[in-house]
């Protein structure tokens, strides 16, 4: 990794502030600042304040934080520091750890917001977002269920198209597997239905592209079956032989090497590659139709290795491979080992 600052630098979104995210951001940089060089975190001064306080040993100085009043002045800061730049309002009222909160979505989504419209205008490399809560984003009125929706709807909105026009997908990855979704978040009955020749080409073309850049070759994809043993020939479902299959053979007529359906319970074994030895598995990405089917394997990894990629935007971001932990939030126990991943995926993506 090189020694310089990247040219523009990565901004790190705080997240719900009644979760965990301030705390892992804190511990990030104090325990991996060849990840965080240069970072800042686009948020709120005082409640990553809060969090390195109730961090600090007793006894000890707190990890000093500091304001910064332009994003040029992240890569000035002093190693041991956390350099945050105040991008929304201050919270009209105190932000209770692992309490849902309309208040605390606002501030979660409108450090989002700002991020987006910041990486657009090509004012900062990456971003990565620390996990913010469904329900509190929706109590302050975002119409969007999550971070890949709303970064999409700011993409469509700054390209000037219907946001259908931008179409993403969410990867998982960590060193020893990468799945990208079909679907994202709907209920499982209507991921069903959202498997179609035309989403299930769309996502081989998204992810060979992605893939491509980021490995410099093209990648080998597997895909998965919808149904058990992929349908057995049409005996427990025609999804792979009228939709999937034909979707796979349209992508290799363009030159996308992709191969399947294969049995979901077995492909996933088939991409693993070995501790240590990438490229290894026979895939290098498995597509999954649905949003569990890719989530579980990719988790049972382990959820601190775990980075979310989101392809298909004219923007990098990554983020932790888990939620806002309400239950622990506030205790000091939060594991930053995924958004530090999340933070050195984002850097190897923008080439920093």
């Amino acid at each position: 990794m090189s020694g310089q600052a990247p040219r523009a630098p990565v901004a790190i979104t705080l997240g719900d502030p009644a979760g965990i995210g301030p705390e892992i951001i804190a511990k990030a940089f104090r325990q991996a600042p060849d990840a965080t060089r240069g970072a800042f975190v686009a948020g709120d001064v005082a409640a990553m304040r809060r969090a390195s306080q109730a961090l600090a040993s007793p006894g000890q100085p707190a990890w000093p934080v500091a304001q910064i009043e332009r994003i040029a002045e992240a890569a000035e800061m002093p190693p041991g520091c956390i350099p945050v730049l105040q991008v929304v309002a201050a919270p009209a009222q105190d932000i209770v750890p692992g309490r849902i909160g309309a208040e605390a979505g606002r501030v979660a989504g409108n450090c989002v917001v700002w991020a987006a419209r910041a990486a657009l205008r090509g004012e900062i490399a990456a971003i990565v977002t620390a996990p913010l809560h469904k329900e509190a984003l929706a109590a302050a009125g975002f119409p969007y269920p999550g971070h890949t929706e709303l970064l999409q709807a700011e993409a469509a909105a700054h390209a000037g198209v219907a946001v259908d026009g931008m179409p993403v997908r969410m990867m998982l990855a960590n060193d020893e597997l990468r799945t990208v979704l079909v679907s994202i978040h709907m209920s499982l009955r209507d991921a069903i239905t959202a498997v179609s020749f035309g989403s299930v080409l769309e996502t081989l073309r998204i992810t060979h592209r992605a893939l491509q850049r980021m490995l410099g070759r093209a990648p080998r994809i597997g895909v998965a079956g919808l149904n058990p043993h992929a349908g057995e020939g049409g005996l427990f479902g025609s999804e792979e032989c009228d939709i999937i299959a034909p979707a796979i053979g349209a992508a290799q007529a363009e030159g996308i090497d992709a191969h399947g359906p294969y049995a979901p319970d077995t492909v996933f074994m088939r991409a693993r590659a070995r501790p240590g030895v990438p490229g290894s598995g026979e895939f290098d990405v498995v597509i999954a139709m649905y949003h569990d089917q890719g989530l579980i394997p990719v988790k049972y990894l382990g959820v601190e290795k775990g980075v979310n990629v989101t392809l298909g935007l004219p923007l990098v971001r990554t983020s932790p491979d888990h939620g806002t932990a309400f239950d622990i939030a506030g205790t000091g126990r939060a594991d930053a080992s995924s958004l530090i991943e999340a933070l050195r995926m984002a850097r190897t993506l923008v080439g920093a």
